[in-house]
């Protein structure tokens, strides 16, 4: 039963010690500031006076051991996301802006390379539009051949057979489609040709800084 007691005594002791040593620790961190007023602080807790700017955590020894930033009011620390916020997509835009430079020196290393890519491009386009152009002579000489038709009933064009008509009218359609569709192969060329003057101003920006600076070293996934 003594040996019980004693056993139990040394537990509650040693419970102390270890309160004590905690309580130790926490009295070493300083928290140490300069309040509104110009006044130096120190204190074992954070400093009420100071809760509106930085306080600095020091040990034992006096090194700063950690800082604690101004306590925020709920519209200070919305405006303080809201910055943060713009920072991370600014820097987002940044490494997404050097991604593309790298793919784009990877694609095209020389102006030769990129001379060649705007001419197939643009060939590819050119072909399309040139079938759109023959099948707009293959109407035109359809329209010949009905015009003629329709010189019977010049005086009077709604005597015309109903089919030669309809005739005319899906030729009339026809060709305005075309012409519709020729023009959008232009407006194509057009931006395929900026596009392409763009890249070159920026290639050529990147190719001098290349030359300083070396080739860009990309590694194969495996």
């Amino acid at each position: 039963m003594q040996q019980s007691g004693k056993r139990l005594a040394a537990g509650v002791v040693l419970a102390g010690v270890g309160s004590l040593v905690s309580a130790l620790a926490q009295a070493q961190v300083i928290y140490t500031c300069v309040d509104a007023r110009g006044r130096k602080l120190t204190a074992d807790r954070p400093i009420p006076e100071c809760m509106d700017r930085e306080q600095k955590l020091l040990n034992s020894s006096g090194a700063v051991k950690g800082k604690m930033g101004p306590s925020l009011t709920a519209q200070e620390r919305a405006e303080q996301e809201e910055r943060d916020k713009q920072a991370a997509e600014e820097q987002a835009r940044l490494n997404e802006e050097k991604r593309r430079d790298r793919a784009l020196l990877v694609r095209f290393p020389n102006k030769e390379a990129h001379d060649k890519e705007r001419v197939e491009a643009l060939a590819q386009i050119n072909q399309v539009k040139q079938a759109a152009i023959q099948h707009v002579k293959d109407l035109l000489r359809q329209r010949e051949v009905l015009d003629t038709e329709m010189e019977f009933y010049k005086k009077d064009p709604s005597r015309a057979p109903a089919a030669l008509r309809r005739q005319v009218d899906a030729n009339s359609q026809n060709m305005a489609a075309q012409g519709r569709f020729i023009a959008m192969r232009d407006g194509e060329l057009n931006r395929m040709n900026e596009r392409f003057d763009e890249e070159l101003v920026r290639l050529r920006q990147l190719w001098s800084q290349q030359a300083l600076t070396g080739p860009v070293v990309t590694t194969k996934k495996r």
